[in-house]
């Protein structure tokens, strides 16, 4: 039976993470982790080379379904993973820093 990856806070995250977003665009544009690197969901197994592996990798959606699955999916294939629980919105809680591509003010769409 497969183990499930590893879930941390968003206190947890270390400042110098490497934030996968896994979330659709516009929920990107409305308010993401600064730094965060986005590749949506559907995109990933075209995309899955341009996450490295010589470090962690934090996944990221709005509150931790997509980026449950993504966490999973990594963790299979030999990536350092962890699903951030509760997402954007557990990460907007907690007080954690967040930036929108308009810069308006960042909120989680």
């Amino acid at each position: 039976m497969p183990q499930t990856p590893p879930a941390v806070t968003a206190a947890e995250v270390p400042a110098d993470a490497y934030v996968l977003d896994v979330r659709e665009d516009d929920e990107w544009r409305a308010g993401h982790v600064a730094g965060a690197v986005h590749i949506p969901m559907g995109t990933l197994i075209g995309r899955v080379d341009e996450v490295p592996k010589d470090r962690r990798v934090y996944v990221m959606c709005r509150v931790g379904g997509r980026s449950g699955q993504v966490t999973q999916y990594l963790d299979a294939h030999g990536w350092d993973v962890a699903n951030i629980d509760g997402g954007m919105l557990a990460w907007e809680s907690a007080g954690r820093p967040m930036v929108s591509e308009s810069g308006a003010d960042p909120f989680v769409a």
